[in-house]
C-alpha cells in the first residue's frame, strides 16, 4: 500500500525502466575495484577485532600455562631435562590449540560481522547492485531510500521528498530535508555543507533516510568521512556481559581460589612430612592444575561461536552472543504475517467494481468495469515495484494488456501516513486539461476519502467482511479528477480531493507450507505464537487459522489505543492475533508481554520497528526485506524471512544450552577424581600417582572433549516437548552441581579403589601409577558417555554417532597405548611395564561406574533437563 522505495528494489540487479536515479550509469565495475584496492574499504577501525598476536598474549596469560611453565622450571632444577622438555611441549601444544581455536573463532565472527553489516544500493555499469557497505568507493552512485543507512559522505544529485535523520552527528532528532546539488553551490565537497540544516545537498555516512528517495555521488568513505574524522565507530556498541559469561567467571574464580589454597597446603604438607620441598612444589602444582577448571572460558567461547555458525547454516545470523543463551528461554514469538508466515507472493483473487458485480479474473478479455478498477490500482502503485501487492496489480495488467505502457505522466504522490492508511498518485491524463488522482488503501480510509454516508459505508463493510473471511487482503480503490489548471494547488493530503469510490480488490498471499508444523512445534514446546499484522481483522483471523495459530480473540490497533497498560496486559494474555497494528504499537505489545513475565522474540523489518526489536528479549530482523536500522536493532537476522527459521533457531538455542550444561557438568565431574588422586597420596603417604606431566596429558584429552565433542552432540529427543526454561535459572543449578559432584565422587571412589588395591597388593610404584592412570582415562570415557544425554543409556549413546567423539577417542586411545607400551614414553611418564590385566581392571572399573551412573541418571535426569 505504500509507495515503493528504491532500496526495496535493490535486490534485483538490472537497469530500471523509469527515469530517475538509475538513468545514470555510475562507475564501471573495473574502476570501482581499482579504487577499492587503492583507497581501502569503506569502514572504520573495529575496536573489537583481535589480532593473532593479541590472541596469543591472552592465551599465554592463562593460569594453566603458567603452572606448566613453573613445573617445567622445577624439572630443570632437578636436572630432569626429558620431563621438562615434554611439559614444555605439552604447554606449547596446548597454547597452539587454544590460539588456533581463538583465531578461527575470530575469523568466524568477522565473517558474521560482514554478513550483518549495512549494505548499499549502488549504480554501476548502468545497473543497480546491492553490495556490502564496505565496498562502496569514492565516485559511486548511491540509491537512497527510506529505512537505509547512508553508506558514505555523498553529494545529492537527485531526490524526491528526501528526509534524513542526522541526529548521530548533530544530536538533533528532527529529520532534515535534502535537495539536489546546484551549480551555484560552493564546491562539490560534502564538507562544505555541515549536517543539521534543511535544504542542503549533502548526506553523511551513518545517517538514516527516514522518507523519500534520491541519488547521491560518494565523495568520502571510511575514515575520511565526517563520522570517521570525529572518531565515531558505528557497530561497536558496547553491550552488557552475557549472564553465562558472568556465571562462568564467578565459578572459575571460586574454584581457582580453592585450588590455590589446596596447592599451598599440598606443598607444605609434602615438604614437612616428606622433607622434599621441590617434589612438594611439583605435587602442589599438579594439585592446582587438577583443580583449575580453565576449560570453562574455552567451552563458552567455542559454544557461542559454533552456535552462531550453526545458526548461520540455518539461514540465521547472530548479532549478539547473549541471544543464543536467551533463545531456549523464549516463551512468546511475535511474528509478522506477510513474508514470514506467508510466501509474500500476492496475487489478485477478486475484483469488485463499484457496480457490485464480481469481475472475472482470467487471461481472457476483462470486462470494462474490472479493467477500469485494475487500471486505477496500477496508477496508485509504483511503476517499478517491489511490494508484492503492487506487483500483483502490474502482473495482472500485463496479462490483460501485454507490455502496454501506463498512459500519462505522474506529477505528484501522497505517501502512507498514520492518519490515513492510503496512498495516492496524480497523473496527467491523456485527456487534455485534466489530472487523474488514483488512491488505494484500507477500505475504511477509502470510504472516508469518498465521504460515504452511513448506509454506503455499512454495505461496503459487509462486502469487505465477506472477502476478509475468505483470507483475502482487501484494498479499496478511489478516483478523483481535477482540472489541470489546479495542479499547482494540489493539497498536502488526499482528504482535500473529491474522490469517487471505484471498487474493492482482494489479494491473497498463501501460507508457507512449513508454517503449520512449525506453529504446532512451538505449541508443544510451550511457546505462544502471536501474529501481528496491519491487515484487516477478518483477514488476519483467516490467515491465523490456516497457520494453526489460536485465533479466538483478535485485538486491533484502535482497540489497543483505548486500553491502559493494565487492560492491555489482560488483553494480550487472551489474544493471539493483532490486526491493524501500526509499527509504533509493537513497542507497547513487547512492554506488556515483558511486564507479564514473558520472554519475547519479536520480528520486524521497518525503521519504526526498531524500538520494539530493541525492547524485546530477542529482536528478530528480516534479512531479505528488512531495513538496515531494523537489523542493527535486532539480536538475530533471518536471511530467508521464514517463520520456520525462527522455530529452528529456538530448537538450536535449546540444544546449545543443553550441550553447554552437559559440557560444564562433565568438566566439574572429571576434575573431582583428578584432584582427588593428586591429593590422596599426600594424605595416605602412598606413592604419588600424578605429577604435572600426567595432568597436562589429561588436559590434552579433556579440553577437546568438553569443547568440541559436547558441542557436536545431537539434541535431546524432548528438546521441543518441554516448557521454556526460567531465564533467571543458573546453568549450574543446585541439581546440576549435585549431579556433577555425584559423578565425580563415584568416579574418584572407583579410581581410588583400584589405586589402593594395587598399592596394598605390593605392586611397584611405577605399576601402581600405570594401572591407576589407565583406569582414570577409561573412567573419563565413561563420564563422557554418561554426560552425552540425560535420557539415553550408555549403550544407546555408543550407537548414536558423534564424529568428533570418534576422532578424540581414537587419538586419546593411541596416546594412551603409546604412553604405557613404548619404553621411552614409559620412562617419561614413570610407568611400569604394560600388563593386559591392568587394562581389564581399568575397563571393569569404568563399566561398573557407567552402570552405577546410568541408574542414578534415571532418577536424576528429568530434574536436569527440565
Amino acid at each position: 500500500m505504500s509507495k515503493l522505495t528504491a532500496s526495496q528494489a535493490g535486490g534485483e540487479a538490472g537497469p530500471s525502466t523509469q527515469a530517475g536515479p538509475s538513468a545514470r550509469t555510475g562507475l564501471s565495475a573495473a574502476e570501482a575495484e581499482r579504487r577499492l584496492a587503492a583507497e581501502g574499504p569503506n569502514e572504520l577501525q573495529r575496536a573489537g577485532t583481535r589480532s593473532l598476536r593479541r590472541i596469543a598474549l591472552e592465551v599465554i596469560r592463562e593460569p594453566m600455562f603458567g603452572l606448566l611453565l613453573a613445573a617445567g622450571a622445577v624439572y630443570l632444577v632437578l636436572g630432569d631435562l626429558a620431563e621438562a622438555a615434554l611439559l614444555l611441549a605439552f604447554a606449547s601444544l596446548s597454547v597452539g590449540i587454544a590460539i588456533v581455536q581463538e583465531h578461527r573463532s575470530e575469523r568466524v565472527l568477522e565473517a558474521l560481522r560482514d554478513l550483518t553489516s549495512p549494505r548499499a544500493l549502488v549504480v554501476r555499469d548502468g545497473q543497480r547492485r546491492r553490495i556490502p557497505g564496505r565496498e562502496v568507493v569514492r565516485g559511486d552512485l548511491l540509491v537512497l531510500a527510506e529505512g537505509d543507512r547512508v553508506a558514505a559522505d555523498a553529494l545529492v544529485l537527485e531526490c524526491a521528498d528526501l528526509l534524513v535523520d542526522e541526529s548521530l552527528l548533530t544530536g538533533e532528532s528532527v529529520a532534515v530535508r535534502k535537495r539536489p546539488h546546484a551549480s551555484s553551490d560552493p564546491g562539490r565537497d560534502p564538507a562544505a555543507f555541515p549536517p543539521g540544516g534543511d535544504d542542503l545537498p549533502a548526506v553523511f555516512a551513518g545517517t538514516l533516510v527516514v522518507r523519500g528517495q534520491g541519488l547521491a555521488e560518494v565523495a568520502q568513505t571510511g575514515a575520511a568521512s565526517r563520522i570517521g574524522r570525529i572518531g565515531q565507530a558505528l557497530g561497536s556498541i558496547e553491550t552488557a556481559t552475557p549472564r553465562l559469561t558472568r556465571q562462568t567467571r564467578a565459578i572459575v574464580r571460586t574454584v581457582a581460589l580453592v585450588g590455590v589454597a589446596c596447592c599451598v597446603a599440598a606443598v607444605l604438607l609434602f615438604g614437612l612430612l616428606r622433607g622434599s620441598w621441590l617434589d612438594g612444589v611439583l605435587a602442589g602444582i599438579a594439585l592446582g592444575m587438577s583443580m583449575l577448571p580453565e576449560e570453562f572460558p574455552l567451552v563458552l567461547t567455542v559454544f557461542m561461536v559454533m552456535g552462531a555458525w550453526r545458526l548461520s547454516r540455518a539461514r540465521v545470523l547472530t548479532r549478539r552472543a547473549a541471544a543464543i543463551e536467551t533463545l531456549g528461554a523464549a516463551t512468546v514469538l511475535c511474528t509478522d504475517k506477510t513474508g514470514t508466515l506467508t510466501e509474500n507472493r500476492m496475487t489478485i483473487a477478486e475484483l469488485w467494481p463499484a457496480n457490485g458485480e464480481r469481475g472475472r479474473i482470467d487471461a481472457g478479455a476483462p470486462d470494462p468495469a474490472s479493467d477500469a478498477l485494475l487500471e486505477l490500482g496500477v496508477l496508485a502503485s509504483a511503476q517499478d515495484p517491489f511490494d508484492p501487492m503492487e506487483k500483483a496489480f502490474l502482473v495482472l495488467r500485463a496479462e490483460w494488456h501485454g507490455g502496454e505502457q501506463v498512459p500519462g505522466t505522474m506529477v505528484r504522490a501522497w505517501p502512507l501516513s498514520p492518519e490515513l492508511l492510503a496512498v495516492g498518485q496524480a497523473w496527467r491524463s491523456v485527456e487534455e486539461g485534466a489530472l487523474v488522482v488514483a488512491a488505494k488503501g484500507a477500505p475504511e480510509a477509502i470510504a472516508k476519502l469518498c465521504a460515504m454516508d452511513g448506509q454506503q459505508a455499512e454495505a461496503l463493510q459487509e462486502r469487505v467482511d465477506r472477502m476478509a473471511r475468505a483470507g483475502l487482503r482487501v484494498l479499496g480503490v478511489a478516483e478523483a479528477r481535477i482540472l489541470d489548471a489546479e495542479a499547482a494547488t494540489l493539497p498536502d493530503s488526499l482528504a482535500g480531493l473529491p474522490f469517487r469510490f471505484a471498487g474493492l480488490v482482494g489479494l491473497e498471499d498463501p501460507v508457507r507450507q512449513s508454517v503449520p508444523a512449525a506453529v504446532a512445534e512451538c505449541r508443544a514446546a510451550g511457546v505462544r505464537v502471536l501474529m501481528i499484522t496491519g491487515d484487516y481483522p477478518q483477514t488476519a483471523r483467516a490467515i491465523a487459522e490456516r497457520a494453526g495459530i489460536d485465533s479466538g480473540a483478535v485485538l486491533t490497533g484502535a482497540e489497543m489505543a483505548d486500553l491502559d497498560d493494565d487492560a492491555l496486559a489482560a488483553a494480550v494474555a487472551r489474544a493471539s492475533v493483532f490486526a491493524r497494528i501500526m509499527p509504533e504499537q509493537k513497542l507497547r505489545l513487547v512492554q506488556a508481554l515483558r511486564r507479564a513475565g514473558e520472554v519475547v522474540a519479536m520480528t520486524g523489518d521497518g525503521v519504526n520497528d526498531a524500538p520494539a526489536l530493541k525492547a524485546a528479549d530477542i529482536g528478530v530482523a528480516m534479512g531479505g526485506r528488512g531495513t538496515d536500522v531494523a537489523r542493527e536493532a535486532s539480536s538475530i537476522v533471518l536471511l530467508d524471512d521464514d517463520f520456520g527459521s525462527i522455530v529452528r533457531t529456538v530448537r538450536l538455542g535449546r540444544r546449545i544450552y543443553d550441550n553447554l550444561r552437559k559440557a560444564m557438568t562433565y568438566i566439574l565431574a572429571i576434575h573431582v577424581p583428578i584432584a582427588g588422586m593428586a591429593l590422596l597420596p599426600l594424605l595416605t603417604g602412598l606413592p604419588i600417582v600424578f605429577w604435572p606431566i600426567h595432568i597436562a596429558f589429561l588436559e590434552m584429552v579433556i579440553d577437546p572433549v568438553c569443547s568440541i565433542v559436547f558441542e557436536a552432540e545431537t539434541e535431546e529427543s524432548d528438546v521441543m516437548k518441554r516448557p521454556p526454561r526460567d531465564p533467571e535459572s543458573r546453568i549450574l543449578s543446585g541439581d546440576v552441581l549435585g549431579w556433577a559432584l555425584a559423578q565425580g565422587v563415584l568416579a574418584f571412589g572407583v579410581v581410588a579403589l583400584v589405586y589402593l588395591g594395587a598399592a596394598r597388593a605390593g605392586l611397584p610404584e611405577a605399576d601402581v601409577r600405570a594401572v591407576t592412570f589407565v583406569t582414570l582415562v577409561l573412567v573419563n570415557l565413561a563420564l563422557i558417555l554418561v554426560n552425552r544425554s540425560y535420557r539415553v543409556d550408555p549403550l544407546g549413546l555408543l550407537l548414536r554417532p558423534n564424529r568428533a567423539l570418534a576422532w578424540v577417542a581414537v587419538l586419546a586411545g593411541g596416546l594412551i597405548v603409546l604412553a604405557v607400551a613404548w619404553p621411552p614414553a614409559q620412562e617419561l611418564f614413570r610407568f611400569g611395564g604394560f600388563h593386559w590385566h591392568d587394562l581389564a581392571i581399568g575397563a571393569g572399573a569404568a563399566i561398573a561406574l557407567a552402570i552405577a551412573l546410568d541408574l542414578l541418571k534415571f532418577l536424576w535426569g528429568r530434574r536436569l533437563s527440565g
